[in-house]
């Protein structure tokens, strides 16, 4: 059937290029992901504090590399992209950002995080959320994102409030943590530069 609208971003936009190395800010950067970052995926998914909220764990790093092989291949599919939050020289994994649910007919996208133990108090979440963000709108062409999380947990409520996702409501008993069903926040931020 055909469509009476064009496509926002045109398929094979993000294939025909590798990933790319975004720069954030002179201490950070969005990488993709290598086979040698297995021990910090583990480590991250041993993290109380990501479990919690993404209720997953990593057992060893032959799965750890099994995941990175995931994250590695959606950009390929163009049906996500996925980064370490990594430090400027070292490579030091600090965290991930991802984008998910890609819809490349209607530029939609949904916002996906974590930083470890360590990266935290740091700003490092909003900071790279800001980097994605720009990049998504700016290069990628996307006309929205989303971004959800729990409505118990309001530190990633601020990070999204500090980046100019706007609070839209709240899908109850949305999504399943270990603890049961939680009603997840929903924030937005449209791309103005195509408005």
């Amino acid at each position: 059937m055909p469509s009476l609208v064009r496509p926002v971003i045109s398929a094979g936009r993000l294939a025909r290029t590798a990933q790319p190395v975004l720069p954030v800010d002179a201490e950070l950067e969005l990488r993709p992901w290598a086979l040698g970052d297995a021990a910090a995926v583990v480590a991250a998914y041993a993290d109380p504090g990501i479990q919690r909220w993404h209720a997953r764990r990593v057992n060893d790093e032959a799965e750890a590399r099994g995941l990175i092989e995931g994250w590695r291949l959606v950009w390929a599919e163009e049906s996500g992209a996925a980064w370490a939050v990594a430090a400027r020289g070292n490579g030091q994994v600090l965290g991930r950002m991802s984008l998910r649910e890609l819809s490349l007919d209607e530029g939609r996208a949904e916002i996906g995080y974590w930083t470890l133990p360590a990266a935290r108090g740091r700003r490092v979440a909003p900071r790279a959320l800001d980097a994605v963000a720009a990049w998504a709108f700016e290069t990628a062409g996307f006309h929205r994102l989303r971004l959800l999380h729990s409505m118990e947990n309001p530190a990633s409520c601020q990070v999204a409030e500090r980046c100019g996702f706007e609070a839209e409501g709240v899908e109850r008993s949305s999504v399943q943590h270990e603890d049961g069903w939680h009603d997840m926040h929903l924030h937005a931020r449209i791309n103005t530069l195509m408005a």
